[in-house]
């Protein structure tokens, strides 16, 4: 039997083409992202955690330093299952930590500290219960630095990881003990918005940890009474100390994570800030303005359960670099002559532009918490500048039309809710500030048309706004404008009596001779 190759269809091959180059761009594009770098970051931590979990104490210090081969290979394997299960929770729940390597490096590295630590601890078996500060410790910083979910998470992940680093003294009491005083302080600290907020959360978790200890410890019918009592105090005042701990390296945590907590921004919205008040000296224009974007930002964030107090104090700042070139802005104008009737499109849109570049250098000079730097990059995003694109359109030749890509704004687009809103009310607000009669109909108009060209203009790509969301930020925006511009009777002038008149020029003489006199 003769066997003949069967052949393709022209088609066919050219489908199996346009698959072998799809999987290859795929491939491109993942050597190319995060990704390798990433899994590198999760192999050292691997590697770490199981030199850290396989020093043995268990027959003195110095008897025996390492496990044996066997338990060390069971404990990188242990670890790395536990590592990977995080790393994929991390990935569908906070995706954008694994796309800066400097994040991830910093959580692995407060994960490899604190492990260390609680192995410290080990080594005297009447003093494991002081393990549970560091779960507590842990819980506590990546609930400010992250989210509650995200927190709580990661800390369950590490307080198995500390149960291993504890050793074979560790029980089913020690994971729950820790448990407690992790979850009191997730659920418990959801903003930092006073100094004693951190002690307050963690007073409340060394209750639960000690009422947890101890009933564990009854529980478990441990025949010294004295000796529960005595691991539940110690669980609940090194849960108390860590409280105490944490609140002076606060200042340091929110530099390493690159944040600011809600007692933070709460001292950077003072209006005797020297930035603030050399905005308010030097451009007393962009300040009201400023101002009054901070009011209806805050309340279209919080609107959407954003935070509100992030989007006001952001907004405080988002123009701070009009403080080089405050007369080429109109708020800050005294007249109707502009400075930009002397200069040339492409000389105003320098100018413009570059208060963006401006407001930046201005930050860093002042030290501006990075959190807040980003409403200055993105309050305007890539949009285009209208007014000067049509009078350069206008002044071009036909034969040499001007690109709108030379009239934008370099970026980049908002990441977040807070800076998307703002940027929503920077551009709404000056619109309806234009308008000359701004009605609620009119402002609801302006709000929907500016909202709809930002989307449609991509701006709200790589922010996780929703349409429901977008939907009630219109409102509240609508809302707020309508009652900060509503209408006003206009008081009518009495004519003066003749009466009146002799009284007010009989005043005016005894006012002017008791000058005199004085």
């Amino acid at each position: 039997m003769i066997l003949t190759k069967k052949k393709s269809s022209p088609r066919g091959q050219r489908v199996k083409d346009t698959m072998s180059a799809e999987r290859f761009e795929q491939l491109r594009q993942l050597l190319n992202s995060n990704a390798p770098y990433a899994v590198a970051c999760l192999a050292v931590f691997v590697a770490s955690a199981t030199v850290v979990l396989s020093f043995d104490t268990s027959d003195g210090l110095f008897n025996r330093i390492w496990k044996s081969f066997p338990e060390i290979i069971a404990t990188a394997a242990v670890v790395c299952l536990l590592s990977v299960g995080t790393a994929l929770y991390t990935h569908q729940f906070h995706p954008r930590l694994t796309s800066r390597i400097s994040r991830i490096i910093t959580v692995e590295g407060l994960f490899l500290l604190m492990l260390v630590i609680t192995r410290l601890i080990s080594l005297d078996e009447n003093q494991i219960y002081l393990a549970t500060g560091t779960a507590v410790a842990c819980a506590i910083v990546l609930t400010i630095a992250y989210d509650q979910r995200f927190a709580l998470g990661l800390s369950s992940f590490f307080c198995i990881m500390a149960c291993f680093a504890v050793g074979r003294t560790a029980t089913v009491e020690l994971f729950l003990t820790m448990m407690s005083g992790t979850v009191a302080c997730v659920f418990c600290l959801h903003e930092v918005r006073t100094r004693m907020k951190i002690i307050e959360v963690t007073s409340l978790a060394a209750l639960m940890v000690f009422a947890a200890a101890a009933a564990l410890g009854v529980i478990h019918g441990a025949v010294d009474k004295m000796q529960v009592l005595d691991n539940a105090g110690l669980a609940a005042g090194i849960t108390f100390i860590v409280g105490i701990v944490v609140q002076g390296f606060l200042p340091l945590i929110e530099k390493i994570f690159g944040i600011a907590t809600s007692m933070t921004l709460m001292d950077y919205s003072d209006a005797n800030q020297p930035l603030l008040r050399k905005l308010a000296m030097d451009a007393p224009g962009t300040f009201s303005h400023s101002l009054l974007i901070g009011s209806i930002a805050q309340t279209a964030a919080e609107a959407i359960n954003a935070n509100g107090l992030l989007a006001r104090v952001g907004a405080y700042y988002h123009d701070i670099g009009k403080l080089n070139k405050p007369d080429y802005f109109v708020e800050n104008q005294a007249g109707p002559i502009s400075r930009h009737d002397q200069l040339s499109p492409a000389m105003s849109l320098l100018v413009i532009i570059g208060h963006v570049k401006d407001g930046v250098e201005i930050a860093r000079e002042f030290n501006l918490p990075t959190v807040l730097r980003q409403f200055i990059e993105t309050h305007h995003g890539t949009t285009l500048i209208e007014y000067f694109y049509n009078e350069a359109r206008k002044k071009a030749d036909k034969q040499n039309p001007i690109s709108d890509t030379e009239f934008r704004y370099p970026g980049p687009k908002p990441r977040s809710k807070e800076a998307a809103i703002v940027m929503i009310c920077d551009a709404v607000e000056g619109a309806v500030r234009s308008n000359p009669e701004p009605s609620p109909t009119r402002i609801e108009n302006i709000v929907h048309s500016i909202a709809m060209k930002r989307l449609q203009d991509g701006q709200f790509d790589e922010c996780d706004l929703t349409m429901r969301d977008l939907n009630r930020i219109e409102e509240s925006i609508a809302k707020s404008l309508a009652a900060h511009y509503h209408g006003r009777i206009a008081y009518p002038t009495i004519p003066a009596s003749p009466n009146d008149r002799m009284t007010d020029s009989g005043t005016s003489n005894l006012m002017t001779n008791s000058v005199k006199k004085a």
